[in-house]
């Protein structure tokens, strides 16, 4: 692993965009992040970091920025990846849950096998706010007979308490960087 952490601030390259999807929401584009070449090594390096040596057997990725990190991850880790998709994506039988978001209700989807019982995941996606998403991604880990190891997110809104929600399920929750609400 490079020790590329003091080499730059990766909080320099999110892009805040003020209003959207709606009034009053600033929304934290990673795309700016992992479109910078050292900026997508160091967020994979300190993603990884705390599971090097850990025991387990699959990187799972939240669609869609999940599966550029998550994919990265797993490479890194030498693992597979699972993607966790929105519902009607994946072409063979899946498992879904569905979850609530701020303004509705949506679901993501696992295939059937993706995931043995007994297998240990890492979760993998670009943010945490509200914590609906994760949540519903960790239930199908579950239900799939897997155990969530962590779940790991480059970016954490703390004043909307998703990692808190997670840790509070007894989840290992890692991120490296932190926007508070403005």
């Amino acid at each position: 692993m490079n020790d590329v952490r003091h080499l730059m601030d990766l909080k320099s390259l999110v892009r805040s965009i003020p209003d959207y999807p709606k009034p009053g929401i600033v929304f934290r584009d990673i795309t700016t992040l992992i479109a910078d070449p050292r900026g997508l090594r160091a967020a994979v390096d300190e993603l990884i970091w705390p599971f090097i040596g850990e025991k387990i057997d699959h990187v799972a990725g939240i669609e869609a920025r999940g599966f550029i990190l998550g994919g990265a991850v797993a490479h890194e880790l030498g693992l597979g990846f699972v993607p966790i998709r929105k519902k009607g994506k994946l072409p063979w039988k899946t498992i879904g849950k569905e979850y609530q978001l701020e303004y509705g209700v949506d679901t993501v989807e696992i295939h059937a096998d993706a995931i043995g019982k007994g297998d240990r995941v890492l979760l993998i996606d670009d943010l945490i706010a509200t914590g609906g998403t994760a949540d519903a991604a960790i239930e199908l880990i579950h239900e799939s007979g897997g155990e969530t190891v962590a779940a790991a997110f480059v970016v954490d809104l703390p004043f909307l308490k998703g990692a808190a929600r997670l840790r509070d399920k007894g989840v290992s929750v890692h991120t490296l960087l932190e926007f508070e609400g403005e």
